[in-house]
């Protein structure tokens, strides 16, 4: 019998194609214990391949018939009959492994599709790093899990205690750790407090576009509310305001039609210092991460004269709940929306464009939590529907670009972690760019770095590199701006 599966979910079904992939992946890139090597590391995976347990969220397998009237759903197999020889595969990079090599490889990997006959992930194990260092590579369906659930699978894995042994596989079930799951099997998301995002960019779009599809129910009630709540979504749009929508967001080369291979580049910078950052200038670290992409994509187009006189709009997933509400509160704590940033391309002084995204942030973050968390959902839903329409459609409609793409920041963890013995180093968040999208920038943070990661259709962005070292160069200018 068929586990019925979400709307929100089987959008990312029906809009996959092989020119858009539609899942989401991660990096983890690991340092062996003192006195271990990588082939340390790669053995204890080995060992763990010969025990055939696997978690129950990972034996997933969507399928429809006629019995379920053509609508996808869960099929849950047997561990016995999940081939994990097909989903842990084992790579090695061409000497000298670094990370250009790395991320080439991650690139190719991301670009191919799930095959749909088995559960929708795939994991791959990466020797020949420099430095003696260990990588795992990711892939999971949007359908089966989002850019947090995705991420927080890994983290449960691991642990704060460098001396424990004998941890679970990341495929394996967690003893007494497993994730509650929600109805149509993702994690709750959980806000971190303040302006940062819940979940990944493009799945909340995704999401609440689905989320419109079952809107009327979760509205019924708040029908005389959710009337006004769209004249002032459309008004605070119509004048540039912050809030859900956007209606000024120009063409750029990053709005256009794309293809299915993939490049993927990332840049590590130290937590402290953006934290530093906004605390001078009153802001918070997501303005500080929105600037310096503004003023990334600012230089990226203007080198190549494709700079619009209008402001890029990134839609960006907030966490909406107090900041003074504790993560397990009850109804009303986790409260998800999107909001449209006005970057400020076009100014070239980097502390006027810190102050349009803080004000567009501030503004569209006070519009929102106006707002019950049904009308918020249905203005979010409204917002991300060009976005759903074209991912259905699988091409890039004659209108606006309802925004010039997705910038989120996951929330990684906070202290150190270890899978027995080795040391996380590093989590890199792969995303998904979709027609109309060349582009996505995804962050997270852990407990001393930010991570950057840019995700992007391989024929419109050929080469990521430059906003790499541009976003090197805009946290210098930013920094001496503002007199740090």
């Amino acid at each position: 019998m068929l586990l019925p599966m979400a709307p929100t979910d089987s959008l990312f079904l029906l809009g996959e194609s092989p020119g858009h992939p539609m899942h989401v992946g991660g990096l983890a890139l690991f340092t062996p214990p003192e006195g271990a090597s990588a082939a340390d590391v790669r053995a204890l995976f080995e060992a763990a391949l010969t025990d055939h347990r696997v978690a129950p969220l990972l034996r997933r397998r969507a399928r429809r018939s006629l019995t379920s009237f053509g609508q996808w759903g869960w099929d849950t197999l047997p561990e016995q009959d999940v081939d994990l020889e097909h989903h842990v595969r084992r790579d090695a990079l061409p000497t000298p492994g670094g990370m250009d090599q790395l991320m080439t490889l991650v690139s190719r990997l991301h670009a191919t599709l799930l095959d749909r006959s088995r559960p929708l992930w795939e994991m791959h194990l990466i020797e020949g790093l420099t430095g003696g260092r260990y990588a795992v590579y990711t892939k999971i369906h949007h359908a089966l899990a989002d850019g947090t659930s995705a991420m927080r699978l890994l983290q449960q894995t691991l642990s704060e205690d460098p001396h424990r042994r004998h941890m679970p596989a990341p495929w394996q079930p967690i003893p007494q750790l497993t994730p509650v799951l929600s109805h149509h099997g993702r994690q709750p998301s959980a806000a971190t407090g303040g302006p940062s995002t819940a979940t990944g960019g493009l799945s909340t779009a995704a999401a609440l576009t689905g989320t419109a599809l079952r809107a009327g129910r979760s509205v019924a009630g708040e029908v005389t509310g959710l009337v006004p709540a769209a004249i002032g979504t459309l008004d605070r749009a119509a004048h540039g305001r912050g809030g859900v929508m956007s209606l000024t967001a120009p063409h750029t080369l990053l709005n256009v039609p794309i293809g299915g291979a993939r490049h993927v580049a990332a840049r590590t910078f130290p937590l402290e210092r953006i934290r530093l950052l906004a605390k001078h200038a009153q802001a918070t670290v997501n303005d500080i991460v929105l600037t310096l992409c503004s003023g990334t994509l600012r230089a990226y187009l203007s080198a190549r004269g494709a700079l619009p006189d209008q402001p890029l709009i990134a839609m960006v997933p907030v966490s909406l709940r107090p900041t003074d509400t504790p993560p397990d509160s009850g109804p009303g704590g986790n409260r998800v929306g999107m909001l449209m940033c006005n970057l400020a391309t076009h100014l070239p002084d980097p502390t006027a464009r810190l102050d349009t995204v803080r004000t567009c942030m501030h503004e569209g973050k006070a519009a929102l939590r106006a707002m019950s968390p049904a009308q918020a959902l249905a203005m979010s839903a409204l917002g991300a529907a060009p976005l759903g329409a074209e991912m259905l459609i699988g091409r890039r409609g004659p209108w606006r670009p309802p925004f010039n793409l997705v910038i989120s920041n996951l929330a990684g963890p906070r202290t150190p972690l270890f899978w027995n013995g080795a040391r996380l180093d590093a989590l890199y968040p792969v995303s998904i760019p979709t027609t109309g999208q060349a582009l996505n920038i995804t962050c997270i943070s852990s407990d001393d770095q930010i991570v950057v990661t840019l995700t992007g259709c391989r024929r419109a962005l050929p080469d990521l590199n430059p906003m790499l070292d541009s976003l090197d160069t805009e946290l210098d200018l930013l920094g001496t701006a503002v007199g740090l």
